[in-house]
């Protein structure tokens, strides 16, 4: 049977890997548009970054994605993905070091670091983010309201085709677990497509109130094919992109594509430098 979510995706977006300069200045400006402009997370004051490019210490051991709209040829989401740094294997991921983790509800020191990554700047251009409506409907389903199959878009969020590329991206570089500091209105729209992750800690100030969570790629999966079978199709492009077995070696899974040198603002040739190259590009 068709599956049109499958259809409409590919009609509407294509997820571009920033494996370039060129690309990670369209990646690190669009974040300096959603945040420092648009202003959707406090902290991010645009006279921090004179050259309109957000970027921060992380960057330099990340991988970058880029949301286009297909119908418009523009860029209109993203996100970052934080990998182990190569030159500093013991280095924290930033849900360390800005949130509280409950050794409770998990013990990160169990964790196959190198199969590790943490997702970040998950951003949406307000002219696409229609974040309240779905939040609603999220909300509502939460507490145990139906949904209204008369009341779908073909494809229904653009965030949606962000954690597609999210997915795909981590299960070709051999990614098994991830951790995100995120508003839990977020992880309540994530779980409305069954997407959510789980809560680690409590609410902390980390550009607003935030939670740490975590999830292992392979249970999110199992969840969505046994609850979700279209969204499933989605993101494994109808199981044709599958988890790789968790034992890799990390030369396969710490491959950051481009970084970008902490502190400088000059030109594009002097801020970034390739350290390696990404083995395949989503959507392309």
């Amino acid at each position: 049977m068709p599956n049109d979510m499958l259809n409409a995706f590919d009609e509407y977006f294509e997820v571009v890997i920033a494996d370039t300069p060129e690309l990670l200045e369209q990646a690190f400006r669009l974040r300096y548009t959603v945040l420092c402009i648009e202003e959707r997370a406090p902290g991010f004051e645009a006279a921090r970054y004179p050259d309109g490019l957000e970027t921060d210490e992380y960057d330099r051991h990340a991988h970058h994605l880029l949301l286009k709209h297909r119908p418009t040829d523009t860029f209109i989401g993203g996100a970052r993905l934080v990998f182990p740094d190569p030159s500093n294997p013991g280095k924290p991921f930033p849900v360390e070091q800005h949130t509280q983790i409950d050794p409770a509800l998990i013990d990160i020191s169990k964790l196959p670091r190198q199969h590790t990554v943490e997702i970040s700047r998950f951003i949406l251009v307000g002219k696409y983010s229609r974040r309240r409506e779905e939040r609603r409907r999220a909300e509502s389903r939460a507490a145990g309201e139906k949904r209204d199959p008369g009341n779908r878009r073909r494809f229904p969020h653009p965030m949606l085709a962000i954690s597609v590329g999210i997915i795909r991206m981590c299960i070709r570089q051999g990614i098994t677990h991830w951790f995100s500091i995120m508003e839990p209105s977020l992880n309540r729209l994530l779980g409305f497509y069954e997407l959510q992750l789980n809560p680690i800690g409590p609410l902390v100030d980390c550009h607003g109130p935030r939670r740490p969570y975590y999830a292992e790629i392979s249970k999110v999966l199992d969840r969505l094919y046994a609850s979700n079978h279209p969204i499933w199709e989605l993101v494994t492009d109808q199981g044709r992109v599958r988890p790789l077995s968790p034992i890799c070696s990390p030369d396969q899974t710490l491959n950051a594509s481009m970084v970008a040198e902490s502190g400088k603002s000059s030109a594009l040739s002097n801020l970034f430098r390739p350290q390696m190259q990404v083995e395949e590009s989503i959507g392309k």
